[in-house]
């Protein structure tokens, strides 16, 4: 008998410390459209792979679950729209967006936001529009006209937050990150009632800092049952004292 078919997963910021996790530990789980801005991801692609340096005829098991690397900066117009077209036509189907993408954060006071507002608008862009957009994409191309479909492989958005959205933390100059984050949640609930008009699901993680505070791993690991677990509109808060759900 044939293997069942892997879900497919869309990740953005595959080049990142929590992207690079992601596609480490769940490759041979998903299928993934790994996309990355400027650093590879670190595991192996169509573009890059693991040999023995004693002996390159060896078998690496970790290349066996390769990766779709995918080469984007998000920022420029054209980007969303030219990874969902790739990862559509390479594997026929997303059935989970991760979207993991950060821009280089910007903490500062508000007393800056008019000399810093290309920053600004950059980390808005970033952390708030790419998201939807990418979402969106996918919904238009391949989603809406497949409702029980949808259902079926329990398809599902997840979005990286911060606990930033979720928390007020004094005297760290966080407004402007703190702002986008928290629009990110929201706007994750928002996309979890309209997308279940064709049977998809929209969640966020909103970890601690990590690797610092919060184990990465446990954030890949959030990031799995939010797309495998019956959960939508949710954000999932991850720190010191645990997991919770919000609303």
């Amino acid at each position: 008998m044939a293997e069942p078919m892997k879900p497919v997963c869309l990740l953005t910021g595959a080049g990142g410390v929590l992207g690079s996790a992601f596609c480490r530990t769940l490759a041979a789980r998903f299928d993934i459209a790994a996309v990355y801005r400027a650093r590879h991801p670190d595991t192996p692609s169509q573009l890059e792979w693991l040999r023995d340096p004693l002996d390159p005829s060896l078998r690496v098991p970790e290349n066996d679950h390769p990766v779709f690397a995918i080469q984007q900066d998000l920022s420029h117009e054209d980007g969303p729209s030219r990874v969902v077209d790739l990862a559509l036509a390479h594997f026929g189907r997303v059935d989970v967006l991760v979207n993991a993408a950060a821009d280089v954060t910007f903490w500062g006071p508000l007393l800056d936001a008019e000399r810093q507002k290309d920053r600004l608008r950059s980390q808005l862009e970033m952390n708030v529009m790419v998201p939807i957009r990418l979402a969106a994409l996918v919904a238009e191309r391949f989603w809406r006209d497949r409702r029980d479909e949808n259902l079926a492989r329990s398809r599902s958005v997840v979005n990286v937050s911060s606990i930033s959205g979720v928390q007020i933390f004094k005297g760290c100059n966080q407004s402007m990150y703190s702002a986008s984050k928290a629009a990110l949640n929201y706007l994750t609930c928002h996309m979890a009632e309209e997308f279940s008009l064709f049977g998809v699901r929209a969640n966020a993680v909103a970890p601690g800092s990590f690797p610092g505070q919060i184990a990465t791993a446990r954030v890949v690991s959030a990031i799995l049952r939010l797309a495998e677990e019956d959960i939508a509109g949710k954000v999932l808060v991850i720190d010191e004292h645990g997991e919770r759900l919000t609303p």
